[in-house]
């Protein structure tokens, strides 16, 4: 019997992206799955846009933003509720390879020990151009990265699968074994870090998470844009220090954290002039930090407030 897949797809106001990203996956060659979008109260007419155009899609409203674990939670109950075997965490703004759901299960079903597949992640206007081929931890900085990332492919990646210390949310395929055993998303992080957190779990439950070189996504992602949002910077900064709290890093991490990055940064963005534009992500990254250390999590609802400040 084929494995089910639910594919979770996220819309909060992401009319144009999200239609794409649909049309595209009505496209995949995978005989047995089912696409939920959870919308996060859009109010750009998203779900009269959805429900004319693709009736066979599944939406799910929360009414209000949940965030990145709040909404894809919603989806992974539904998943779970359904019987699938299989859910597929999908961003909106992604276009698909039609093989690449096929390609993630097959891989998936080779190995009983596998729990967390991931595809390679291009960035949509540079097609060739690696964005994520998996995550990599350094436990002894705290630090995370994408394996690959910013290099062009021209076959280095191989075809075989291999393992990762954790796959981008972006496009990540679990198990059901792994949700029954490990859980959700954890709520505190809101967005970013958290499919981190979540691997690093499956892992030490004896999971491997690995990466398929041949399943294929392209992302809309502006490579600076992440470091330039001071919301999304507010995030990163807190959520770092939630993961490294969780998943019991040492006192070598938190101390390179602290000193190596986050004190560093402060001072430069403080006394260099060429930082001065920098004002409110300052802000915002002592605001990050407090939270973290006050145990402040979910989202960060007084942005304008620093903003303005």
């Amino acid at each position: 019997m084929t494995p089910r897949v639910v594919i979770i797809v996220l819309n909060w106001n992401g009319l144009s992206d999200t239609l794409e990203c649909l049309e595209s996956l009505a496209g995949l060659d995978y005989p047995a799955y089912e696409v939920v979008v959870v919308d996060n109260g859009s109010t750009d007419g998203s779900l009269d846009a959805i429900r004319e155009r693709f009736t066979g899609v599944t939406l799910v409203e929360n009414g209000e933003n949940l965030g990145f674990t709040g909404g894809n939670n919603v989806g992974l109950r539904r998943a779970l509720e359904q019987g699938a075997d299989y859910a597929l965490l999908l961003n909106n703004d992604t276009a698909v390879a039609p093989d690449f759901v096929r390609l993630l299960v097959r891989a998936a079903e080779a190995d009983a020990g596998i729990g967390i597949a991931g595809p390679t992640i291009y960035y949509y206007d540079q097609p060739e151009t690696v964005w994520s081929a998996g995550g990599g931890i350094d436990w002894r900085r705290g630090k995370t990265w994408m394996v690959g990332l910013g290099t062009c492919d021209v076959g280095q990646l191989g075809a075989s699968l291999r393992e990762v210390d954790f796959v981008s949310g972006c496009a990540l395929l679990v198990k059901r074994a792994v949700l029954d055993r490990i859980g959700l998303l954890d709520d505190r992080f809101f967005a970013y870090y958290e499919e981190t957190e979540w691997c690093v779990r499956a892992s030490r439950a004896g999971f491997r998470i690995v990466h398929v070189p041949g399943a294929k996504v392209w992302h809309k992602i502006n490579p600076g844009g992440r470091t330039n949002s001071p919301m999304v910077h507010y995030y990163l900064t807190r959520n770092r220090l939630l993961f490294l709290k969780i998943s019991g890093a040492g006192w070598r991490a938190w101390l390179y954290t602290f000193l190596a990055e986050y004190l560093r940064t402060l001072l430069s963005w403080t006394l260099r002039p060429k930082w001065r534009g920098k004002g409110i992500h300052r802000q915002v990254m002592l605001r990050a930090i407090a939270d973290a250390l006050r145990g402040r999590w979910g989202p960060f609802a007084l942005l304008g407030q620093v903003e303005a400040g």
